[in-house]
């Protein structure tokens, strides 16, 4: 009579199969965590800080170049002078106005939910400054000594 061996079975195979799949999907998950992050953490928030930083730039140029303007101005008469400002910043478009705020009188950049305001130094109390502007194309500055 013969005798019956029977071996354990194999299961060499199936473990190194599930080693893989659960790696696998654990390294996935990490991937897709890591794709949300990356692009906050990496992309929008020193996109956010250059918009700042460079809306702070364009109010404190406007503010310059409103100053110099009213400086030279004429008693009697007009003056008009343009200027350029960046088409846009880190890819978007961007408003410029100029008004009162409170007692004090203000640029204000605005564009893609980050806002500057500039306080307008040294012609505050003596001329009114209203208007606005976006950064396509050349920009105006007109001074009327009648107030117009």
């Amino acid at each position: 009579m013969r005798t019956c061996i029977t071996e354990p079975p194999n299961e060499e195979g199936v473990s190194r199969l599930m080693e893989y799949v659960i790696v696998s999907g654990v390294l996935l998950l990490l991937m897709v965590v890591m794709i949300f992050t990356v692009n906050t953490v990496f992309m929008e928030g020193p996109a956010n800080n250059l918009r700042y930083h460079a809306f702070v730039d364009i109010g404190n140029g406007v503010s310059t170049r409103i100053v110099d303007l009213y400086v030279i101005a004429p008693g009697n008469g007009t003056v008009a002078t343009k200027f350029d400002i960046p088409d846009d910043v880190a890819g978007a478009d961007y408003f410029v106005s100029a008004g009162m705020t409170g007692a004090s009188q203000v640029i204000q950049v605005q564009g893609g939910g980050i806002q500057s305001k500039i306080a307008i130094a040294g012609i505050g109390a003596t001329r009114g400054v209203t208007g606005n502007t976006t950064g396509a194309g050349w920009n105006m500055i007109h001074y009327d000594s009648s107030g117009v």
